[in-house]
């Protein structure tokens, strides 16, 4: 393993290690000795990567950023049904907070403002949401008097209170609560030629999560060694660039 190798994994081991404890014991309980600790190094190799613990919130956040928005660009991206895309993405969201505990705490410390907030992830979903609604209303997918404004706001509260609630309860997160809340709003939203049309459930395979929000498998920094195959995977799968 060459040593950009081994700083890479010590860089996820880290970010995975601080998503956990700031999960678990919130921003100001968690410490840097814990963080390194449970990656497996020592305090040294943490305050190689990273100056203080604001900053390695700021990664976490990072993180977990690129992979909510590779979700919102990839549901803007089809050309079929905007109402399906919308649910689907909430559905492919849901998957990523249950799976992956550093996009839950990215968006734990990013609504509480810890990293600084230079991003705002809450509005980038408010903007996703209002994006594919009103691509619906263009198409002719909503029901007369229905507008993206008013619809945005729902599905905003139902999908932010889900968020919040499954911090204490996973299962709010579950694809059949998410189906019963399409089952219960998608007849007041869709057109009447789309009736029995729309999946509720989601139109996606139940587990088929890409690698969102990561630099592309293998990249690294001009006029450095290649990163091993494995590494780059690993860095993919959890949703970091390569730095």
């Amino acid at each position: 393993m060459t040593k950009q190798d081994r700083a890479v994994r010590t860089r996820l081991a880290l970010i995975r290690s601080a998503a956990a404890q700031f999960e678990a014991r919130g921003y100001v309980r968690a410490s840097l000795a814990e963080i390194s600790a449970g990656a497996g190094v020592s305090s040294g190799a943490l305050h190689f990567h990273f100056a203080n613990k604001a900053a390695v919130a700021a990664a976490v956040e990072d993180a977990a950023a690129r992979a909510l928005r590779a979700a919102a660009v990839r549901s803007h991206g089809g050309d079929g049904c905007a109402l399906q895309r919308l649910v689907d993405v909430t559905h492919h969201v849901a998957r990523m907070l249950c799976a992956d505990g550093v996009v839950r705490a990215g968006l734990r410390l990013n609504v509480e403002g810890v990293a600084g907030r230079v991003r705002d992830l809450r509005r980038e979903w408010r903007e996703c949401v209002q994006g594919l609604l009103a691509e619906a209303e263009r198409r002719g997918e909503l029901a007369a008097g229905v507008t993206p404004q008013r619809t945005g706001a729902v599905v905003l509260a139902a999908t932010t209170g889900i968020e919040v609630l499954a911090r204490e309860d996973q299962g709010w997160l579950a694809r059949p609560s998410l189906t019963e809340l399409w089952r219960l709003l998608l007849p007041c939203l869709a057109a009447p030629c789309l009736a029995g049309a729309l999946d509720p459930a989601g139109s996606e395979a139940v587990g088929a999560l890409d690698p969102a929000g990561s630099e592309a498998a293998g990249s690294e920094p001009a006029g450095s060694e290649p990163v091993a195959p494995d590494v780059a995977a690993e860095a993919v799968r959890t949703g970091l660039a390569l730095r």
